[in-house]
This record gives C-alpha cells, sequence and structure tokens, in this order.
C-alpha cells in the first residue's frame, strides 16, 4: 500500500495536538492532524474542561453575587435555571469552536483526517485503512477522568467532567469524589446553585499539591459557603436514589442524603488503540517512557499535552509544544524544566501556585525563606472585603543583604488571584530580586500591592538598630 508522506503526523487534536501542529504549520510544514470524530476537535479543554467549567463558575459567581447585594437593600427574586445556565456554557464554547473546528483548520491549511489511527513502523501510522509517514509523530491523545466501581452505583446519577454539564435539572444532594481542583471548583458552584454539597476525600486535606497555609484557609471559607467535606473517608455503597453509606479511615460509617454522585479523581492515559510496540515505543505501567525532550523511545515520536503524563494542564501543553517546536526547528535543543511552573484553581478566592514548594525546597537542599501574610494590610482587600485573603512566598535565604533574595515560590488565596500573582511568575522565571519588587511604585488601591509589603516586612527585619543611628545621623548632619 502505497504511504502518503508529511512533515509532521499529530495524533490528537486538544491543546497538545493543535498546538503542536499549528506551530509547525505556520513555518511552512505539511502536517496531517488526526483525531476520532470531529466533536473531539479542540479536545478536553474546550469540550469537557476548561471552557465549559469556567464558563459555569461564572454562572454561579454571578448568581452568589447578585444573592450578595441583598446585604445592600437589593431584591433578588426568580428561580435559577440550570437549562439556561448550561445553554450560556454551550454559547462560550460555541464562541472558541469557531477557530477549533475541522473546516476552519483545513482553510488554514491543515490535512485533517478523522478516524482511529495506529502505528504499523517506526514512522508510520494507519488510519480508514490507509498509511501515512512522516519524519516525526506526536502523541496527543489526551486523558480521561478516573473512574470507580461503587456498590449500589445503578441506584444514582453517576457523573465526571465529560457528562455533567449535560444536567438538565440541579441535583439536591451532590456527593463530589476526592478533594482535587476539578470537585473543589464544580461543587462550589454547584452549592452556589443551591445544591447541598459534600465532598469526600480518603486524605486529610482538600487541594493535596497546596501549602496546608493555603489549602485550609480555602476549606474554611467553603465551609462558610455550607460545603461539607468529609475527609479521611471513602464512599462504600449507595443504598438508594437519595442515601449513600460513607466509611472514614478508622471504620466508621455514616449515612448521607446523595442524589448524585460526581467522580473528581483524577485523569487515566490510554493509549491500547495505538498499537505502540509496532513503532517500539516502550511504556512504564499505563505511562509512555519520555526523557526530558518529550521523547519516546522511537527517537521520531514525541508526546505532548496530558498524553505526556506529567502536569495535567493546558498550559502545560502549551509548555510541552514550545519545547517540542524549538528542538524541531532550533540546532540547540530544550529539556522540559518545570522550576518555574505555576497553576490557578478557579474557586472564589482563587488558587494561585507557582516555582518551587516548600517539599521541593527541602528535598533539593535550597535554603529558603518562608513568608506569610494575609490580606488585612492590604487597602484594597479592606474595600473589596477580602481581607482574609492569604500569601505565601518562598524567597532565597542570604546570610547578608536579605533584598537581593530572588523568589523561588508560592502562593496566593484571593480573588482574581490567578491574574495578581502573574508579576511574581514573573519575578520567579526572570530571577528579579525582592528588592526590585520593592523599589516598584503600584497603583492605590490595587490588591498586587502585597507583594511589595510582604517583601518591606521581610527588609525591615534587617533593619538593626546601628542602622538607624546611622541614618539619624546622616538626616541629622547630612547636607541639604
Amino acid at each position: 500500500m502505497k504511504e502518503k508522506k508529511y512533515d509532521l503526523i499529530v495524533i490528537g487534536s486538544g491543546s497538545g495536538g493543535l498546538g503542536i501542529a499549528m506551530g509547525m504549520l505556520e513555518f511552512g510544514f505539511k502536517v496531517l492532524l488526526i483525531d476520532k470524530t470531529s466533536e473531539k476537535i479542540g479536545g478536553e479543554c474546550l469540550n469537557t474542561g476548561c471552557v465549559p467549567s469556567k464558563s459555569f463558575i461564572n454562572a454561579s459567581k454571578t448568581i452568589h453575587q447578585a444573592q450578595k447585594a441583598q446585604e445592600f437593600g437589593l431584591e433578588v427574586n426568580g428561580k435559577i435555571s440550570l437549562p439556561k445556565i448550561m445553554e450560556y456554557v454551550r454559547q462560550r464554547q460555541k464562541v472558541i469552536r469557531q477557530h477549533e473546528n475541522a473546516d476552519y483548520l483545513r482553510k488554514k491549511g491543515l490535512h485533517i483526517i478523522l478516524g482511529t489511527a495506529k502505528f504499523i513502523s517506526r514512522s508510520s501510522i494507519e488510519i480508514n485503512e490507509k498509511n501515512y509517514r512522516a519524519k516525526n509523530i506526536v502523541i496527543a491523545t489526551g486523558s480521561s477522568p478516573r473512574k470507580i466501581n461503587i456498590k449500589g452505583a445503578d441506584l444514582i446519577s453517576c457523573y465526571t467532567n465529560e457528562d455533567v454539564f449535560q444536567l438538565a435539572s440541579l441535583p439536591a444532594n451532590f456527593i463530589f469524589l476526592g478533594a482535587g481542583p476539578v470537585s473543589i471548583e464544580l461543587g462550589q458552584a454547584f452549592s452556589r446553585l443551591g445544591s447541598r454539597v459534600t465532598i469526600i476525600d480518603r486524605s486529610s486535606s482538600i487541594l493535596k499539591k497546596e501549602d496546608p497555609f493555603i489549602s485550609n484557609a480555602l476549606q474554611k471559607k467553603l465551609e462558610q459557603e455550607n460545603i461539607d467535606f468529609l475527609l479521611n473517608a471513602e464512599i462504600e455503597e449507595i443504598l438508594s436514589s437519595s442515601e449513600a453509606v460513607i466509611k472514614t479511615s478508622g471504620g466508621e460509617k455514616k449515612e448521607i442524603p446523595a442524589d448524585a454522585v460526581f467522580m473528581g479523581l483524577g485523569r487515566e492515559l490510554d493509549f491500547d488503540d495505538l498499537n505502540l510496540e509496532a513503532a517500539g515505543i516502550e511504556t512504564d505501567g499505563n505511562k509512555i517512557k519520555l526523557n526530558r525532550k518529550l521523547q519516546t523511545t522511537n527517537k521520531n515520536v514525541f508526546v505532548s499535552g496530558d498524553a505526556a503524563g506529567n502536569m495535567k494542564f493546558s498550559h502545560a501543553a502549551e509548555m510541552h509544544n514550545m519545547l517540542l517546536l524549538n528542538n524541531f526547528l532550533s540546532p540547540v535543543k530544550k529539556k522540559l524544566d518545570f522550576s518555574h511552573f505555576s497553576w490557578v484553581t478557579f474557586t472564589d478566592p482563587e488558587v494561585a501556585t507557582f516555582g518551587w514548594s516548600e517539599e521541593q525546597l527541602k528535598e533539593k537542599e535550597i535554603p529558603y525563606e518562608r513568608l506569610e501574610n494575609d490580606f488585612r494590610e492590604s487597602d484594597r482587600a479592606v474595600t473589596a472585603n477580602f481581607q482574609d485573603g492569604k500569601i505565601l512566598l518562598f524567597i532565597e535565604k542570604k546570610k547578608f543583604n536579605s533584598a537581593s533574595a530572588k523568589v523561588l515560590g508560592g502562593s496566593i488565596l484571593a480573588p482574581g488571584a490567578g491574574e495578581i500573582f502573574q508579576e511574581l511568575v514573573l519575578a520567579n522565571s526572570a530571577g528579579i530580586t525582592i528588592k526590585q519588587l520593592m523599589d516598584k511604585i503600584y497603583p492605590y488601591p490595587t490588591a498586587a500591592n502585597m507583594h511589595k509589603i510582604v517583601v518591606r516586612n521581610r527588609i525591615l527585619k534587617d533593619l538593626k538598630p546601628w542602622m538607624k543611628k546611622i541614618a539619624r545621623g546622616f538626616y541629622k548632619f547630612g547636607k541639604r
């Protein structure tokens, strides 16, 4: 069978696949993009992940703010319409889908084939009984939500992010399994719309990747919104269409109301359709073996996005694609480095985290200082009523001149934290010192001024009595 040849073949059209396919296309290469169906173009992010979830969260936040306006004398009437909210979600997806669909991408010059691809050699794939070859191939097949078997699950509606946005009515008692970002974000959103939400997790804290200083503060905020947390616990059985049994780590059992279950238990990888062995691609468990260039054991096959099995974020796929594009086109090769990576959990308030965690700093034996503060010193927080926001920074530990310390990592808990912390992300990646943050004049009153407050407090600790004495001397006897 005659093979059709391309410069690059990309399997998967989500954040990982679209990014590298369009990048190579812009440089004039002949690129083939493959996905199973036209509905999958745009990947999890557009279809069942970031775009619908953030649209849904925005709708719930608008309703929550309208209800809070009653504090100022405004009367809010009417009944929340979940179908109207879901239609809003679909409309937001429709806007983005205008430039993430097969017709649009073909007009841009991409070759697109729909169907299931599998490797037939180290540089060839088969799809729809035809063969295609390329110098390099990128696997960007994404991931899917992890599901578990629950006794009695057939008595109740169980959802993941793949189908929860198809709900037509609001569950009265909604159980969320897992206390990671997806469950926390959507749990708060459904709670604000009127569901009684219970979040269950086997661990002792929510958002396990976050520092307890941040995650514990967020949990308190969510509890104030009447969200229940059952930690060190797991669901054991569904008793009926309205009741479930929860078992704690100590063996205690508890019956709670339940009309629906959401599984936010992480993501799984599946490469069974690809016939990786034919391409000489080795796996380790359910992951593809990769080096730091995202290269498989077949030097001409690479992986991008969730399929790489490291950071499962859309912007991680962007990071992968920038690395691949550089390494495809430049003689100076780069390696994957998450030293300055950042992410945001879109609760209200948001959690924004970047750089090294305290655990990583200890593992790497990097000398550091931990700086903590709340937003009570921020006038912007006072006017906008989020004084219980938190900021956590890790900076270099300096024996002398702490002002020369660089920012190593940290987190912010505050409304709009994902925007507020961008300056800190830049400071971390560009090696900016805390003195440079101190020297900046922030417009008043802005929330980002907390960066300056935190580092000012640290620098002032170095101000010794003898320094104050010298300063007074200069002031008293210095020339005018």
